[in-house]
């Protein structure tokens, strides 16, 4: 007999009632777990507090070894739209040690996470229009809604496009339309994200969870071993981006967002960059 024991591993009722605040949990009993992050039942709202849950859950969900494939979206009709109205409080009594907290320790843990510490398959579904969609871009598979759009608002509310969505974009997009995207806020529809390689399918949002389901069941249908080493291959490009950019992305950005010595996460920030997508523009200035 060993000398020492097994630490425990994570068990799903606990870190659904821990997670409770922050994602609906649903597990079936072949380990399909689809979680829906959202903010008092509804779409999700940017805060200090679930931008570090996130990490926080994509660590628990890679150590707990009964989780084997994750369905990742969010609820409502949007998926991240808006800000917390008293989200930033923490940011804005002290910047400069939230811009290390939140933003660059928490931001890069969220993406690296996703990418490295879960050797599942994961599925995103975009279930509406948002920014920060890069968490759900950078699954394996990637579902959208056909009112989804895509789009980053960090140049427009003088942010720098550097923790995360900025590796996500030039990945899928290539230089060009990255640069693009990131630069104008250009809102990206369903129908284009579908075009440039950023999602797989567009459904109906009312289909989404259930076709998530149908392609979780072909994925299962092969032997454990061969569906968490396939995920080793599908995410090497990731890796290497984020190996390549992540760091240095982020920061880049915290330089930017000390420099103006003040937050740049108020919902007014965050709220009007949202306005022309909800009006359906694909470009701000247009």
């Amino acid at each position: 007999m060993s000398l020492q024991e097994f630490l425990p591993t994570p068990r799903f009722e606990e870190y659904q009632e821990t997670f409770a605040d922050f994602f609906t949990l649903d597990r079936r009993d072949d380990g399909v777990l689809l979680a829906r992050a959202h903010t008092k039942g509804g779409p999700i709202q940017l805060s200090v507090q679930n931008h570090r849950a996130l990490g926080q859950f994509l660590k628990i969900v890679g150590a707990d070894p009964e989780n084997e494939l994750l369905i990742l979206t969010g609820s409502g009709d949007e998926f991240m739209m808006d800000s917390d109205p008293e989200g930033f409080e923490l940011e804005q009594d002290d910047v400069a040690h939230w811009a290390y907290e939140y933003a660059y320790k928490d931001g890069r843990i969220n993406v690296s996470s996703l990418v490295n510490d879960l050797e599942i398959p994961t599925i995103g579904l975009v279930n509406g229009p948002g920014f920060h969609s890069e968490i759900l871009l950078m699954c394996d598979l990637t579902l959208c809604s056909e009112q989804a759009r895509i789009y980053d608002l960090h140049y427009g509310i003088s942010s720098v496009p550097g923790d995360g969505i900025h590796s996500c974009f030039e990945e899928l997009l290539g230089v060009k339309r990255a640069a693009y995207a990131m630069l104008t806020g250009q809102s990206i529809d369903a129908k284009t994200a579908l075009a440039y390689g950023m999602v797989n399918e567009v459904l109906p949002a009312d289909q989404l969870v259930d076709r998530a389901y149908r392609i979780a069941d072909h994925i299962m249908a092969q032997p454990r071993t061969i569906r968490r080493l396939t995920t080793q291959i599908i995410r090497r490009p990731w890796k290497q981006r984020i190996a390549d950019d992540l760091d240095g992305g982020f920061g880049i950005q915290m330089f930017g967002h000390l420099a103006k010595g003040r937050a740049v996460h108020s919902r007014e920030h965050i709220a009007s960059r949202g306005d022309y997508v909800r009006e359906g523009r694909t470009l701000p200035f247009d």
